[in-house]
């Protein structure tokens, strides 16, 4: 009787002491192993990026980890885009360039923020400047589903145009006549 009763005090002793450390905010809960990824969570994208002459657009299939959260996708496909192609193709953004930022709003907008960068190191050109902007267009829209329209902001600001061409105030929708 007396050891049942021990393990009582104990065992009411270490859920009095876990309830304190709780409230005051102290109580330490045991880490969840990191999840490993598996195939489920990888899936294969379309990236656009510049074709031979840099008059067209083609896609590169790439494997990217795929979350159900079209923000981190977003991005993943962004930093993909800035990295460059793997394949033959040409890259689109200045490799200095940098995302800033990325959301999605409630209408489908999505709304990528470049570092000053792809602006500064763009090559100029207003073919170049086109095949830049649906590279990112296309690369989102045709890969998330809830990405009806693209705005690019430039260091966080609203600019007239990327490289002094096309004017990248206003929203842009997938341009399929620009892939080959």
């Amino acid at each position: 009787m007396k050891t049942i009763r021990f393990i009582v005090i104990i065992w009411v002793g270490h859920t009095v002491l876990w309830l304190l450390l709780a409230k005051l905010g102290l109580a330490v809960e045991p880490k969840a192993e990191p999840r490993q990824l598996t195939q489920a969570d990888k899936r294969v994208v379309h990236l656009y990026f510049a074709y031979r002459e840099i008059a067209f657009l083609a896609s590169e299939e790439r494997v990217l980890v795929h979350s159900d959260d079209p923000v981190e996708f977003g991005k993943s496909i962004i930093d993909a885009l800035i990295k460059g192609p793997k394949g033959d193709l040409m890259r689109t953004i200045p490799a200095a360039a940098g995302l800033r930022a990325f959301f999605v709003t409630s209408d489908g907008t999505a709304f990528v923020d470049l570092t000053q960068n792809v602006a500064d190191k763009h090559p100029g050109g207003s073919r170049s400047e086109i095949l830049t902007i649906y590279s990112i267009v296309n690369s989102l829209i045709l890969n998330i589903p809830e990405v009806k329209t693209v705005r690019i902001l430039i260091g966080g600001h609203e600019t007239m145009t990327l490289a002094g061409h096309v004017d990248i105030r206003f929203p842009f929708k997938a341009n399929m006549l620009l892939i080959r």
